[in-house]
């Protein structure tokens, strides 16, 4: 008759249990984008904060639309620089599986806030802008971060709620809400990504 051996033995359930956790969390990295950008996430809130305290003296809206949409390629240059980065260090794929999806979902929000940002100011209601902008990146973020770690649609809701508060708020508020939204929750959300979430 044999005998069971001696010392502390693992429950076959306490094994599997393991086994099906680190299974599911393997899948869950695997269909997750990875690759967002927290230092340059915080980075690309500096310079919106620098942007908003040049362009709260700028009356003409022209000019103050120009000045923003410069910020904007600068952002959008630094986010991407820093998402190939982080993506190469990683050995995440950018364009196939989570990082398509991504992509896909991210993009269509800021089509929208294109054209919006023309047909207001060619309205003559640039001042409306911030509120649009900040909700359409939130979307934007809201929507591709269903497909990225938990925290990045945390960030786009806050921006859509800002967004929309700056939308109600009086319009020389604007510039405000811009260093708040593309600044500081920028800032805030990119280091606890690069913190949490490998740079």
């Amino acid at each position: 008759m044999r005998h069971a051996p001696s010392g502390d033995v693992t429950p076959l359930h306490d094994r599997a249990a393991d086994n099906l956790r680190f299974i599911r969390q393997a899948m869950e990295r695997a269909g997750s984008f990875t690759a967002v950008p927290g230092w340059g996430g915080a980075a690309m809130g500096v310079t919106a904060v620098l942007a908003a305290g040049m362009a709260r003296e700028i009356a003409d809206d022209t000019r103050w639309l120009g000045l923003w949409l410069g910020e904007a390629v600068v952002a959008a240059a630094i986010g991407s620089a820093a998402m190939v980065w982080k993506a190469r260090r990683a050995s995440v794929p950018l364009l196939s599986g989570a990082g398509r999806r991504f992509v896909a979902s991210f993009l269509p929000p800021l089509v929208v806030g294109a054209v919006l940002t023309v047909a207001l100011h060619s309205a003559g209601a640039t001042r409306l802008l911030p509120g649009v902008w900040l909700m359409c990146y939130g979307a934007a973020v809201t929507t591709g971060g269903a497909f990225s770690v938990r925290v990045v649609p945390v960030l786009g809701t806050c921006m859509l709620v800002l967004g929309a508060a700056a939308v109600a708020a009086p319009a020389e508020w604007g510039d405000a809400f811009m260093a708040v939204g593309f600044g500081g929750m920028q800032m805030g959300f990119g280091v606890w990504i690069a913190r949490r979430y490998g740079g």
